[in-house]
C-alpha cells in the first residue's frame, strides 16, 4: 500500500503541511507513552495533524487505551464461546 502523501492541509489550505518523523511521547489519562520513529504529517500555519494508516497501527500498537479496548474485545469473544 501507498504512503499518503499531502500537500495541501485538509483543515487550512495551507501548502506548508510536512511530513514529520520523530520519536512522539503522546499521554492517554496521565501516562505517557512512546512512539518510536513515528511518521505523520503536521500543518506549521493551524497546527493540524494528519495520521496515515500506518501511524494509526502505531498509536493503537502503544496507546493503554487501545491495549484495554483490545483486552476488552478478547474477553468478549471468550465469554461467548
Amino acid at each position: 500500500m501507498d504512503k499518503l502523501n499531502l500537500t495541501t492541509c485538509p483543515s487550512c489550505g495551507s501548502k506548508k503541511i510536512k511530513r514529520l518523523r520523530r520519536n512522539a511521547t503522546p499521554r492517554f489519562e496521565g501516562h505517557e507513552y512512546t512512539l518510536p520513529n513515528f511518521e505523520y504529517y503536521e500543518c506549521p500555519d493551524c497546527g493540524e495533524k494528519v495520521y496515515d494508516r500506518e501511524a494509526m497501527r502505531q498509536i493503537e500498537a502503544h496507546s493503554p487505551g487501545f491495549g484495554r479496548l483490545w483486552s476488552k474485545r478478547k474477553l468478549g469473544r471468550t465469554a461467548l464461546r
